[in-house]
């Protein structure tokens, strides 16, 4: 087995996909894990570059996380891999008390013991840029929506579980670890690489800015320089970790880019279940139910309290599949604040199972990351490999597990915040 370049940890499973996209997209053979794999798992997979593990941290407390993230990272670890990244939301969502990313920096500093950890504040191709620490986020994924200092993010500061008070990443993650952060900013950057430190003391945690593509692999390069000082190297951010390795080892040709994909064909049949509460998958669910979805509308609250499915569902399904070729499941409009992920997310899993098994289902979309990777483990998915992109941050992969029937499903994880109106009518047939 070769090397291991990079390994990373998603905290939900629409942000691993996100991950599994940039760095397969740079040339990586990669797969996506469930679990952290054995190295007997990691041998089924011949060549692998970099592998990731689709977690649930961004829903658990922080003493649940360090339980899950201690013995992840210890796993990973002995794998050895040059690079080992906590892949964070784009837009950092987290708390002190929900997802900290502040406990994962803490868990990464006890088992990787290096002198400094980088956090990777943007991914301008995703239209999320720090500059000065700040963080900005465009209204959207794959759109045109306008740009919003993420404090006053129309979405973003209206989040059910983690809302965005605080645009400075550094005060936000200071509230989630004691750790000292500095901060590589936007005009240091211009400086020749070896000064990029320059300015740098004793803090353990270096928040670097990132506003343009063209950066990126220089960022990638910063990063191969203080990994091969500490490593592996842990590192914190969203997929701008994935886009600055990956171009900086596609410009040392230690990776080629992958430029020829399989053309994304409609689907005869597509289910799409979404537990997200982001404005813009309400548009998108009301984009489709335009333009010939049918829907079915859970009672997320009487779910959460039942912790229960009503039988009754799966018969309604399986009677609309009979007349239709593509069905929305959704959790409506969510007043009720903190409803649990595990639950939610659960229930959509089963009925999603449910529809390949007994509806001759081939292809699934999954919207919504706090609920995502509770809906992939009652899926029966062990890993994801992909297939071809959709939008940026949101690929079509192709599903392993141990049921025939859900081997080679073809499903796509995409978070709230990603894709066009249209997003859900890219993958069926009119």
């Amino acid at each position: 087995m070769k090397k291991i370049l990079l390994a990373f940890y998603g905290d939900d499973f629409t942000g691993s996909t996100d991950a599994l996209e940039f760095i397969t997209t740079a040339g990586a053979k990669s797969i996506l894990f469930i679990d952290p794999p054995s190295q007997e798992t990691l041998a089924k997979f011949p060549n692998l570059n970099a592998f990731g593990v689709a977690g649930k941290t961004r829903a658990l407390p922080p003493e649940e996380m360090e339980e899950v993230l201690m013995e992840a990272f210890t796993a990973i670890k002995s794998i050895q891999p040059q690079h080992i990244h906590y892949k964070v939301c784009s837009t950092f969502d987290s708390s002190q008390n929900i997802g900290s990313i502040g406990k994962a920096i803490d868990c990464g500093l006890a088992v990787f013991q290096n002198k400094k950890i980088p956090v990777i504040g943007g991914t301008p191709a995703l239209g999320r840029y720090c500059v000065f620490g700040n963080l900005f986020a465009q209204m959207g994924i794959g759109s045109q929506g306008n740009v919003y200092r993420l404090d006053r993010h129309p979405s973003m500061s209206k989040h059910p579980v983690t809302p965005s008070s605080e645009s400075d990443l550094r005060i936000h993650l200071s509230k989630q670890t004691t750790q000292n952060i500095g901060l590589l900013d936007f005009v240091q950057m211009q400086q020749p690489q070896n000064n990029w430190a320059d300015k740098l003391t004793d803090e353990k945690v270096i928040l670097i800015d990132a506003l343009y593509n063209e950066q990126m692999p220089r960022i990638g390069a910063f990063m191969e320089q203080m990994a091969s000082e500490n490593s592996p190297l842990f590192s914190v951010g969203g997929s701008g970790v994935e886009m600055a390795l990956g171009g900086y080892w596609n410009k040392t040709n230690i990776l080629h880019p992958k430029k020829e994909w399989k053309t994304l064909a409609p689907s005869e049949k597509l289910l799409v279940v979404s537990g997200s509460c982001s404005p813009i998958s309400a548009n998108q669910i009301k984009y489709a139910k335009q333009h010939g979805f049918d829907e079915i509308i859970l009672d997320a609250l009487a779910i959460s309290k039942r912790n229960c499915l009503d039988e009754t569902l799966f018969e309604i399904l399986s009677e609309k599949f009979e007349t239709s070729n593509k069905i929305i499941v959704h959790t409506g409009d969510k007043k009720t604040d903190n409803l649990p992920s595990e639950i939610l997310g659960n229930a959509l899993g089963l009925i999603a199972k449910y529809a390949v098994e007994q509806c001759n289902i081939k292809r699934v979309v999954v919207a919504g990351g706090d609920t995502s990777s509770y809906a992939a483990r009652a899926m029966q998915i062990k890993a994801v490999e992909m297939i071809t992109p959709v939008v940026k941050g949101a690929p079509l992969c192709k599903a392993y597990s141990d049921n025939v029937m859900i081997e080679g499903l073809e499903v796509n994880f995409k978070g709230g915040q990603v894709g066009s109106e249209n997003y859900f009518t890219l993958f069926v047939s009119e």
